[in-house]
């Protein structure tokens, strides 16, 4: 396997690199990098690319390692059996399967995203790090192990919101996906709008690269976030002339609510125009 860019997926040759690393050497590949980067999307092209089952499980803040594997609902049988049904004799069919159990029984090796694992408690990694390194578990209720079919592809990522304890770390692959520069970003941009005119994507991609270096912005735009606001100028026809007067006007550019998220960076893009406007500029 030699994964790299796609039709609708751009990556780095660094990222390409990692995810052909984690393969060879089957350990979970661990991605961090800013929000709106691509790490869930990556796992997307990934198993598209491969034509393999993607697999996602989504981390919250409630989330235990026990899900992944399965949950034994006590309740139902409890109801089932007060209410005289057979069903209470098989105890199998009060045991729901996790995405772990989904991806170590596939028939064909699936690519399995675990998303955003720093939302968890700080114990969720190391509680699945027996499962992760010996493809196996076992289950109390029935007296069954599960073992993996064929090792999934493990892709997990995070938004660095928590530290990961180092076993689980010495346990992954890892790969920081750096904020991309002007041109792999313009390559992103194309791939989603092929048709765009060079001087609106110039004069956008100038004016977003701007916004984000803003000393005291408290939440910096993203790729997704760039892309949502282009998607916003082509549909409402705004012409790169009102851009470039914006941006030599300073303050807020059309469709500003694409690319700041909160009152605050609002306030300073409007702050620095006024002080700007004050000394001259």
């Amino acid at each position: 396997m030699a994964f790299q860019s796609t039709e609708n997926y751009i990556v780095s040759a660094e990222l390409a690199l990692a995810v052909n690393a984690a393969v060879t050497l089957e350990k979970p590949l661990l991605i961090k990098g800013e929000p709106g980067t691509g790490k869930t999307r990556l796992a997307e092209e990934l198993a598209q690319s491969l034509g393999a089952e993607l697999i996602q499980w989504y981390i919250k803040s409630t989330t235990k390692a026990q899900h992944g594997l399965y949950e034994y609902d006590a309740v139902s049988r409890l109801r089932d059996s007060q209410l005289g049904s057979e069903r209470v004799q098989n105890i199998a069919n009060y045991i729901k399967p996790g995405k772990l159990w989904q991806a170590f029984t596939a028939a064909k090796r699936p690519v399995l995203l675990i998303d955003e694992i720093d939302k968890a408690d700080i114990e969720f990694p190391n509680d699945l790090l027996h499962e992760l390194d010996q493809m196996r578990f076992y289950v109390h209720e029935t007296g069954e192990q599960i073992i993996a079919v064929a090792r999934p592809i493990v892709i997990i990522t995070s938004n660095n919101e928590k530290a990961l304890p180092d076993a689980f770390l010495r346990r992954c692959f890892f790969h920081y996906i750096r904020f991309p520069d002007a041109e792999v970003l313009r390559q992103i941009v194309e791939v989603h709008f092929p048709q765009i005119r060079q001087q609106l994507l110039s004069t956008a991609l100038e004016i977003f690269f701007e916004l984000r270096e803003l000393p005291g912005l408290k939440k910096k735009p993203s790729t997704s976030e760039l892309l949502d606001w282009l998607k916003l100028l082509l549909a409402e026809q705004i012409p790169p002339e009102v851009l470039q007067q914006q941006q030599q006007q300073g303050g807020l550019m059309p469709m500003f609510g694409a690319l700041l998220k909160n009152e605050q960076d609002v306030q300073l893009v409007e702050k620095l125009a006024f002080i700007a406007k004050r000394q001259g500029r």
